[in-house]
Formats: C-alpha cells, sequence, structure tokens
C-alpha cells in the first residue's frame, strides 16, 4: 500500500514536457522539509490515503492517458512504488518520477525529474520545527550527493532522459549550482531548468537575472504553467 496525498489528472505544468496531458500520483511523505515547499500536506503536514499498486494502475489506465507523473512529497521513500512504474511502463505509458535525488532506486522510468535542494530551502528557525529538527535534518540529507551522482550515472548509461529542476531565489544561487554541477557532472545544460520560486507567476522585472543565466549557460528557464492556468491549487 501506498499513502496517496492525492491522484489527478492535468497537463504538466513544469519540465520538460510541460503542457502534456498527465496523470499524477502524489505520495505524502517526505525525508525533507524546504522552508518554501508548495505541497505541505505531502511534507510538512503529510496525509495520505493508503492505495494499493493495482488500484492505482487500473486508475490511471481508467483515463486513458499515456503520460504518468510519480511526484510527491518523495516518492523514493516508498519501496513498492517501483512496482507501480514498472506496471505503468508494461501498459506503454511513458513513467516520470520527481524526486529531489536523496535516494537511489533502481526503479524503470522514462524521465528522471531530479530537484537537488540548494541552501534556499533550509528550513532555518521556521516555526514548523520548534526543536530544529528537521532544520539539522533537512541539511544533512540535503548535502550527501551520493545518491544523485548513482541516479544520474545510471541514467547516463541507459539512455534514461534526466532534467535537473533549480528552485531559485537570488543570483548567488547560481555559484551553487555551478558547483553542484562540477561535482556530479558531465551534465549537458540544456537538461538543467531554472525555477523561480513561488506560489504565483513572478514579476518579469524580477527574474531578469534568471532569464540571463539561461541565455548565457544554455540552461532552460522553468515556467509553471499549473499556476498560469489554475492558480496555487490543490489537483492541478
Amino acid at each position: 500500500m501506498l499513502p496517496i496525498s492525492e491522484a489527478f489528472v492535468s497537463l504538466q505544468g513544469e519540465g520538460k514536457l510541460t503542457g502534456v496531458p498527465s496523470a499524477f500520483i502524489r505520495v505524502a511523505g517526505c525525508n525533507m522539509r524546504c522552508v518554501w515547499c508548495d505541497t505541505p500536506e505531502a511534507s510538512w503536514d503529510a496525509k495520505g490515503e493508503p492505495k494499493g499498486v493495482n488500484e492505482l494502475v487500473s486508475w490511471v489506465r481508467s483515463t486513458g492517458l499515456r503520460h504518468a507523473v510519480l511526484t510527491g512529497g518523495e516518492p523514493m521513500l516508498f519501496e513498492s512504488l517501483g512496482a507501480l512504474a514498472a506496471q505503468l511502463r508494461g501498459l506503454g505509458v511513458h513513467v516520470t518520477i520527481e524526486t529531489a535525488g536523496t535516494i537511489d532506486r533502481d526503479w524503470p522510468i522514462d524521465l528522471l525529474s531530479l530537484s537537488p535542494k540548494l541552501a534556499n530551502s533550509a528550513p532555518i528557525d521556521d516555526p514548523r520545527d520548534p526543536k530544529r529538527v528537521w532544520e539539522a535534518r533537512h541539511e544533512a540529507v540535503r548535502a550527501d550527493i551520493t545518491p544523485l551522482c548513482r541516479l544520474l550515472r545510471r541514467a547516463a548509461n541507459r539512455g534514461t532522459e534526466v532534467q535537473l529542476k533549480f528552485v531559485v531565489t537570488q543570483a548567488a544561487d547560481l555559484t551553487e549550482i555551478e558547483s553542484l554541477l562540477g561535482r556530479v557532472g558531465p551534465v549537458n545544460p540544456a537538461d538543467v531548468l531554472l525555477m523561480p520560486e513561488g506560489t504565483t507567476n513572478p514579476d518579469p522585472s524580477a527574474i531578469g537575472w534568471v532569464v540571463e543565466a539561461c541565455r548565457d549557460r544554455g540552461y532552460r528557464y522553468a515556467h509553471r504553467l499549473h499556476i498560469e492556468l489554475f492558480g496555487h491549487a490543490r489537483g492541478t
């Protein structure tokens, strides 16, 4: 059984497959606590309804869609999600897994969507963490790039499509990104996406540095289509 926060049909709002109709399955549970997390119901205040793999496969089949997105929270926490991915691919469904890259799982997937967390994610003095337990845990997990390196290496060996999405808040984040890419590389710049933090569409005047960085470095700008179309709401 998997703790499911929500399962819904929408358009993929982020990354290389932006705009593609997809069946989303979001698990409840995460090994990190990003201060700007936009899905607290899957992390800070995780709530999930137990559902079996076969039930979820049947639901995806009923949608008639050819793309499924397994997300969270952190989907790699749950071993049985690998069986779900395998069954979906057996049906000819394209499977994306959205993960922070802190847990190494050898699962059959079509798009490995990695979102390594930068220092801007740290829940420093967050009122939701009064004893600062998660602050320390978050930083320890974030700092270990071994699983990320293994995931990238396996994807390269198998020819699995990859994207690395970085949530950015300030120009200084670029130095951290460059350092991380240098440690896990080689990484194709076209597989790197920069996403301005927030749950509303950013003011163009505030993100000129992001646009410039993408142009100069060959990265992609990660628009949030679902925010534009539906606002910040569950089931989108």
